[in-house]
Parts: C-alpha cells; sequence; structure tokens
C-alpha cells in the first residue's frame, strides 16, 4: 500500500466515505459526513496509519485532503 492510499484509507475509515470518493475535492463540512467529531476520527485514523502525533495547530488546519498531504510534509510523509 502506498501512502497515498493509507491516507485515502484513513479518510475512508475516519469519514466513514465510500473509497470511491472524489479524496481531491473532500473539505471540513464540505460533506455531511466530516463533521467535529468525524474530524477527531480521521485524526486519529492519520496518526496511526502514519505514527505521528499530529499538533493541535495541525489537527486545526486539517480541512481538506490536500491540507492533509501537506501536514503530512512537515512530519516526514510524502503521501
Amino acid at each position: 500500500m502506498t501512502k497515498e492510499d493509507a491516507l485515502k484509507a484513513a479518510f475512508v475509515a475516519g469519514l466513514g466515505i465510500d473509497p470511491n470518493s472524489d479524496f481531491d475535492s473532500l473539505t471540513y463540512r464540505g460533506i455531511d459526513e466530516w463533521d467535529s467529531v468525524a474530524h477527531m476520527q480521521l485524526i486519529s485514523e492519520i496518526e496511526d496509519a502514519f505514527g505521528v502525533m499530529l499538533e493541535t495547530e495541525d489537527v486545526l488546519g486539517l480541512s481538506s485532503y490536500q491540507a492533509a498531504k501537506e501536514i503530512l510534509k512537515k512530519y516526514g510523509v510524502d503521501a
């Protein structure tokens, strides 16, 4: 599994969305499934998938799939 596949899997598990979703268009509150509770589940899934602990500013800044990819780069993960 590639790192991008692992990130997509984290979004699927954390948000309960279809694996065939248009990930590039996903934004916080842009879909019904991505509310504040699901956001914390998503953070947990990402942290588990990549063995990182996101800083508070990154948890708050994770507002889209693209933002998640950029944030993970700070932790040495190029998804």
